[in-house]
């Protein structure tokens, strides 16, 4: 059952930001591989993943609708060899991240048993624009309200039943 959050109608066009909060609940809440996330700069975002034991060819990074994935699946090159006693955990791991509309993935690296993921958050334009207050709502040029194209052709009845002088002075009586 979902819950919604922006349930004032001020808040107009907020059904994608719901979605994304819906997402982001439901990723895993499962703990490997462990992973910090610090602020390198003003607009500037990292991501490390603890992944010893995973080569690059093991890992995979894909950015799908606003979400950030990195997958892991270690081979298994160790068929020839028989463990005494097996501590090392060798298994498969995904890791998803939202991201916010315009973050943007600057790369990523390999050091040390720490998948790097260096993300930038791009400032976004101030804009202001004045929107001018007209004191008659103007219909697009050419464009008749329904209404006034009703009047006009009860007039025009009026006008070949009645005559042209009575029936304008009749409608404008009525008024």
């Amino acid at each position: 059952m979902t819950t919604r959050v922006f349930t004032s109608p001020l808040f107009l066009g907020f059904d994608h930001l719901e979605q994304i909060l819906e997402r982001a609940s439901k990723t895993q809440s499962e703990g490997y591989p462990p992973y910090n996330i610090e602020q390198t700069g003003p607009s500037g975002l990292r991501i490390s993943l603890a992944v010893a034991g995973f080569s690059m060819e093991d890992l995979q990074i894909t950015h799908e609708d606003n979400q950030l994935v990195i997958r892991g699946r270690q081979g298994e090159d160790g068929q020839n060899r028989v463990f005494l006693y097996r501590g090392i955990a060798s298994r498969q791991f995904q890791r998803a991240f939202v991201l916010a509309e315009g973050i943007e993935i600057k790369g990523a690296w390999l050091n040390n048993g720490l998948l790097h993921i260096d993300l930038i958050r791009p400032q976004p334009e101030t804009r202001v624009r004045t929107i001018p207050i007209d004191t008659v709502a103007k219909p697009p040029a050419g464009a008749v309200p329904a209404r006034a194209r009703r009047d006009i052709r009860e007039v025009a009845e009026m006008r070949t039943e009645i005559g042209p002088q009575v029936g304008i002075a009749r409608i404008v009586g009525e008024q």
